[in-house]
């Protein structure tokens, strides 16, 4: 089984990138299943109805998000739809669902804590859902959407032969760490995103630049030019549900 996850989507220029490449990289693949974070697909801030239905057409399977979720209010009274989007699993009790199951794979949203604010313990929430699943053997692939790389570490290990993958999404910068975990568990701290090349993380770099000399906050427009699209391809084994393989893919839309 090949699940492809799609790292942050960033904007008008990613969902474009998507709608490129997607459909090459089902061919090149033999994809089963897509996921793609959409925290950043409306404006490079939250998820909109519009913005969402434009990834679906595209390919994509699952939405994951994350913090911003809440930024654009329409989205909310969607996420209890049928369309496939995610609200991490650990905030308190809000509209929309943590997890679902797609294509016989069970996605799970999880957001951290350290320098992202004051929600449910990710690690105990996990401990909740697993100790609930009465088939533990289905695939269970999880978009974890934190800053630290050493909660995203912990997270990794801390999950390992209980569920297929834990990816890290929000940082926006690709790491070089895919691994399979000792456990059969596929991880990678962070898969980058799907914005411009010459930016910050996404946006224009001369006012991301001036905002960090000056202190003074300014609407941060998306970049333009290049587009990187960062994913990784994880293979799983649909028998024992130990990941086999995680690839970084790394492509470029003009």
């Amino acid at each position: 089984m090949r699940i492809l996850a799609i790292g942050d989507i960033f904007g008008k220029p990613g969902r474009a990138a998507v709608k490129e490449l997607l459909p090459g990289l089902y061919r090149e693949y033999a994809i089963d299943l897509v996921i793609g974070n959409g925290e950043n697909a409306a404006g490079g801030l939250g998820l909109t109805l519009s913005t969402a239905r434009e990834l679906f057409d595209a390919g994509v399977d699952v939405i994951t998000s994350g913090n911003h979720i809440w930024a654009h209010k329409e989205i909310v009274p969607y996420l209890d739809s049928e369309l496939a989007l995610l609200r991490p699993l650990n905030y308190p009790p809000n509209p929309g669902r943590g997890y679902l199951i797609a294509g016989n794979v069970m996605v799970v949203n999880l957001l951290g804590r350290v320098f992202m604010g004051n929600f449910d313990c990710p690690f105990r929430a996990m401990d909740a859902l697993l100790s609930e699943l009465e088939d533990r053997s289905i695939p269970i692939v999880v978009d974890f959407h934190a800053e630290a790389t050493s909660e995203k570490v912990a997270m990794g290990r801390y999950l390992d032969g209980r569920v297929s993958a834990v990816l890290g999404t929000h940082t926006h910068v690709g790491t070089v760490d895919a691994c399979i975990l000792p456990g059969g568990t596929a991880y990678v701290s962070d898969i980058g995103m799907v914005g411009p090349v010459d930016s910050v993380i996404g946006v224009n770099p001369d006012p991301a630049i001036d905002g960090f000399l000056t202190q003074i906050p300014r609407r941060l427009p998306a970049a333009k030019g290049k587009v990187g699209f960062d994913a990784v391809m994880v293979e799983v084994d649909p028998e024992t549900c130990r990941a086999t393989g995680i690839e970084r893919i790394r492509r470029l839309s003009q």
